[in-house]
């Protein structure tokens, strides 16, 4: 097997520290034919549909690549602006706020670069644009704060065979997930008391994240766990009651069970039950998407209005906002700590290439 690597590689090369963050992905565009291109990536993953191969093969190829491509260009068109796909457009103001601070303290020693899972850019290219650049010690943040294996596993699996092709492997720390971390849950509850400062409170604040099958949790997978703990000391922050607030699950797809309560069978019920007023905030997802754009802020405020609520409000996800881009550097700092990089001036470069000349290398 032949191993990737540069060709006339210059061992003379200034190293630098590498920080790559990841998040799910987009189509390319609001079409069908580039609908069908991302989900046929997206739901092959075994990662994502825990489906024996042969069986999920057909399922897949015969009925949902038919089926749904164009009813998700749709959708995709409501929400899409003329910079692009909201999810592409909120990564990269996060990638560039984050290179910025770190470029602040680390200087030209530093790589930032943003990846998408499924999509473009993809992370074999990002990797290999980093190795080219230089990078010899790698932090990976997928931006999903909660871990589940269909998203944060699935990352580490394309990182590892993206490796398994590679000839010199960066030193690596890969950030697995961050419920509980301090300076997330502070950025949370500073962007919901800003909102409801302009815009009021409501009845119920609701807390939606995406599902996952309920087998899922029962095999062992943390997610549902790491959700509610989330909830819980957000919550806290916020000074909530017990009865302010609560924790629901949307983005079912299939026959089977997920994980409950549902977001849209919740707000279908909650004005029977005299709540009149809610407000939504989706924790776990870093970036404004589809599935908060559209799936919430209009399909589910739908569903609420449609049972008789009166006050229907979304609260924006994080994005770039100062407080979430300070966060997410300071758990990328934690992260590079105790790394240190070979002197990469000109003396420092200088000299080893006099020691390796020393040593028997050729000029390159």
């Amino acid at each position: 097997m032949a191993y990737q690597g540069q060709q006339n590689f210059d061992h003379r090369q200034a190293q630098r520290l590498g920080v790559l963050i990841t998040n799910l992905g987009t189509p390319d565009a609001p079409e069908t034919g580039a609908l069908r291109r991302y989900l046929r990536e997206f739901l092959s993953d075994p990662r994502v549909v825990e489906v024996p191969r042969l069986i999920w093969f057909f399922i897949l190829h015969l009925v949902i690549l038919v089926i749904r491509p164009p009813r998700s260009a749709h959708a995709y068109k409501s929400v899409w602006t003329e910079a692009g796909s909201p999810l592409m457009v909120h990564t990269q103001a996060q990638c560039a706020g984050i290179r910025e601070r770190l470029q602040n303290k680390f200087g030209d020693d530093i790589d930032v670069r943003f990846a998408m899972r499924y999509g473009n850019p993809s992370i074999t290219s990002q990797l290999q644009a980093m190795e080219e650049a230089g990078v010899r010690k790698l932090v990976v943040l997928p931006l999903y704060p909660q871990y589940s294996a269909s998203t944060n596993a699935s990352t580490f699996d394309a990182i590892a065979k993206d490796f398994m092709q590679r000839r010199w492997l960066p030193d690596l720390r890969f950030i697995s997930h961050y419920p509980d971390y301090p300076p997330y849950i502070e950025a949370m509850a500073n962007h919901i008391e800003a909102f409801r400062a302009e815009h009021g409170t409501a009845d119920k604040l609701i807390f939606s994240y995406h599902g996952v099958p309920k087998k899922y949790l029962l095999n062992g997978d943390p997610y549902f766990c790491e959700c509610h703990k989330t909830s819980r000391l957000l919550a806290e922050r916020l000074g909530l009651g017990d009865d302010d607030w609560l924790t629901t699950f949307q983005s079912r797809f299939g026959r089977e069970e997920w994980l409950k309560p549902y977001t849209d069978h919740t707000l279908m019920a909650l004005p029977e039950q005299g709540v009149k007023s809610v407000q939504v905030f989706c924790p776990g997802f870093s970036s404004d998407c589809l599935e908060t754009l559209e799936e919430i802020d209009v399909e589910n405020r739908g569903y609420f209005e449609e049972a008789g609520g009166e006050s229907f409000a979304y609260i924006p996800a994080l994005n770039a906002e100062p407080g979430h881009i300070d966060a997410l550097v300071q758990l990328i700092e934690e992260n590079l700590q105790g790394w240190e990089l070979p002197e990469n001036d000109a003396v420092g470069l200088n000299e080893r290439q006099q020691r390796a000349r020393q040593q028997g290398a050729e000029d390159s």
